[in-house]
């Protein structure tokens, strides 16, 4: 177990202790064929995500380590301690072919233990060094922090930042994220990107049919005036074990809005709570999935939005220790 440096401001509240992990992996690109995530390759320095949304799809991946997909994603983190150090090594083999990386796919890159052990900040120096492309997807205001690496990336187009808001309510962001930045601290952090430089967007992730769906407008509009300049969304998406906890939440949550909201559900998933499909699994099927769509695609209209990220540039990136070797020589 890797000793916890102390208690951080985001989980001090928190009954249930952070347990951590060291993480003894052997490599940390990870790669992935679906048509519909958008990139191939990507970072995750930790395993479980503090965070605690409670609709994270990827809870279920804490059960191939013996964990569950409840607390146990959430208190017993797995920490990567040689992630910069992995990185590099894959950068600097030859197999390696220059494409966008991008962080946080899985768990929450900036999440709160990052303040302590600096694991994405390590990878992000690693990735200036090589020139190399990078995206981050976050619900954290702690990505400013390394607003001075992302800047000179972005001189070369090779970095941008997006913004995961799910919605503008304080009371249901603190209950169904609760230990994530809130909405106004997301949206502050996005005009500070704007400000120097680095592309920055809004996903709206995930849209829940029935209670934020709504909420699509509203956070487009806001996103634009902080200085966003393209936008994305994701359905929710309830795999394996999540789907009772999302139910067991929205029970505690909304009880009278409980099966109005799981019906929508279904009405976007042919009938059921989830579904895996590549190309459907991202928006959801149906006349209310559509209808969900274009919304989406007004108000982006509405907002001069893009709805998709810039094109990072590949052309500068080298590796370093090439040309180290060749000065020895």
């Amino acid at each position: 177990m890797v000793e916890d440096p102390g208690m951080d401001e985001h989980v001090e509240n928190r009954k249930v202790p952070t347990e951590l992990y060291r993480d003894d992996t052997q490599s940390i690109i990870s790669y992935n064929d679906s048509s519909d995530v958008g990139f191939n390759a990507s970072v995750n320095p930790y395993r479980g995500c503090e965070h605690g949304c409670v609709y994270c799809y990827a809870r279920p991946t804490h059960e191939y380590l013996g964990f569950s997909s409840g607390l146990d994603f959430e208190t017993k983190i797995l920490i990567k301690e040689r992630a910069p150090e992995l990185l590099r090594a894959e950068l600097s083999n030859r197999k390696w072919k220059p494409q966008l990386l991008v962080m946080s796919s899985v768990t929450d890159a900036y999440q709160p233990l990052e303040k302590r052990f600096r694991l994405t900040r390590g990878c992000l120096e690693v990735l200036a060094e090589f020139k190399n492309p990078v995206g981050i997807i976050t619900k954290n205001q702690l990505v400013t922090r390394d607003i001075d690496i992302l800047k000179n990336l972005a001189i070369n187009k090779q970095s941008m930042v997006l913004l995961s808001i799910t919605t503008l309510d304080w009371d249901l962001q603190k209950s169904m994220e609760p230990r994530t930045s809130s909405p106004e601290m997301r949206f502050d952090t996005i005009q500070k990107l704007r400000e120097t430089g680095i592309p920055v967007g809004v996903m709206i992730g995930p849209v829940i049919p029935g209670l934020t769906d709504h909420e699509i407008p509203g956070i487009l509009e806001r996103a634009a005036d902080s200085g966003a300049s393209f936008a994305s969304y994701i359905l929710l998406r309830l795999p394996h074990a999540v789907s009772e906890l999302f139910q067991h939440w929205l029970k505690r949550f909304s009880p009278e809005k409980q099966q109005k909201i799981l019906n929508r559900i279904r009405e976007v998933r042919e009938g059921k709570l989830n579904s895996s499909e590549f190309g459907t699994r991202m928006k959801g099927e149906g006349l209310q999935a559509q209808q969900m769509s274009n919304l989406f695609k007004v108000s982006c209209k509405k907002y001069g939005l893009k709805t998709r990220p810039p094109e990072l540039s590949l052309k500068h990136f080298h590796n370093p220790d090439d040309r180290q070797l060749w000065l020895f020589q």
